[in-house]
């Protein structure tokens, strides 16, 4: 596969060069990029596929859901709907009853997620962003953009940048040929860079080794944070007691762009490891949690349990699936990030810094 993707190499050329086109236009103004009277923080990655960009949204409303009156704005990729929809709209533009739609097909599985876990929070989606902001800045004072750092549209006061530590040393291609969304060289954006995923233990040595790879700018401030995993819980988000170990068969379902770090997690406890993978948002059919009910009854293991993750298990309440889903045991492994380095109150303190003055000046003016 990978050589058969080499062979898109003219194909990135001339997707490169359109992109580039883009951003300078943006750059010397020919493109508007739109500023607003509130702050706005962009959460994205230069490549596609998960750097972290949901823990690190999450880790952003809980810091700042108690002081301000924050919205999330996502594109909402996957969702069954069009235009500007929210947590607190049950009728589309077009009157369509949104109550009949799951979360997930409402929104996308991300944004259900945090509405999920923070239903005092408005978390929105619309495919333009600026006209997201727009409707969502009258009755809010703070918005997070996750997955926004190609949106060029819009101007965020504060951007952060994150990279995945498992594909650092990876060759910089474009798509197709590659993962990158546009050029390593738009990493200059950033005022926050995060090296996520990064193993617990990450020697002085070999975070300097990734810093001679990204190259920061001096303006840069650049966090090193490694994932996080929480207790498992059931579908509805309640603690759910249950051990494993060396005799466990876990039967792991993902449709997540990488499931490598989580199988590593899991490998801790047990290895007899049943893994169900789909692609990255992969709508999951009645065939596909038939199968897994299937081969779940038929494991003669008498410890056993099915686990998926909290993006996944947005997609698991689909009409169609709630049959064979109510007889599975389905558990959820929630992940949140731990910053490296004694980091975590100097990441704080800058994000705040920013919403405070940002606000503060703009009231004056």
């Amino acid at each position: 596969m990978k050589y058969l993707r080499l062979l898109l190499f003219p194909f990135s050329l001339i997707y490169g060069l359109v992109v580039i086109i883009r951003n300078w236009c943006y750059d010397i103004g020919i493109f508007k990029s739109r500023k607003f009277f509130i702050p706005v923080i962009a959460v994205g990655n230069l490549d596609v596929g998960g750097a972290g960009k949901s823990p690190m949204t999450e880790y952003l409303i809980r810091l700042f859901k108690s002081n301000y009156k924050l919205a999330t704005l996502s594109r909402g990729y996957g969702r069954q709907t069009t235009g500007f929809i929210s947590s607190n709209i049950i009728h589309d533009d077009h009157g369509k009853r949104l109550s009949r739609l799951t979360a997930a097909d409402r929104m996308g599985d991300e944004p259900a997620q945090f509405h999920q876990k923070f239903p005092d929070v408005t978390v929105a989606v619309c495919e333009d962003r600026v006209k997201g902001i727009k409707e969502l800045q009258t009755n809010h004072n703070l918005i997070i953009l996750d997955d926004a750092y190609q949106h060029r549209a819009v101007k965020p006061g504060l951007n952060i940048l994150l990279f995945d530590y498992n594909r650092i040393n990876e060759p910089r291609l474009l798509l197709p040929a590659g993962n990158l969304r546009e050029p390593f060289s738009g990493r200059k954006r950033a005022n926050i860079i995060i090296i996520s995923k990064c193993p617990e233990m990450l020697s002085a040595n070999e975070q300097s080794a990734v810093l001679r790879r990204i190259r920061p700018l001096d303006k840069q401030r650049v966090f090193f944070t490694s994932i996080a995993y929480q207790p498992l819980q059931n579908l509805e988000g309640e603690p759910a007691s249950v051990r494993l170990g060396d005799d466990t068969t876990l039967f792991l379902l993902t449709g997540i762009a990488n499931a490598g770090p989580l199988l590593q997690h899991i490998k801790k406890y047990t290895q007899r490891i049943i893994h169900h993978n789909y692609p990255d948002h992969h709508r999951f059919s009645l065939k596909n949690i038939t199968k897994l009910a299937d081969e779940f009854s038929a494991c003669a293991s008498k410890n056993k349990v099915i686990i998926t993750t909290e993006k996944d298990a947005q997609r698991l309440v689909e009409h169609e699936l709630l049959p064979v889903m109510k007889q599975l045991p389905v558990l959820v492994l929630p992940i949140g990030i731990e910053f490296l380095n004694g980091a975590q109150q100097q990441f704080d303190q800058f994000v705040i810094n920013y919403v405070r003055e940002y606000t503060e000046h703009h009231q004056v003016h």
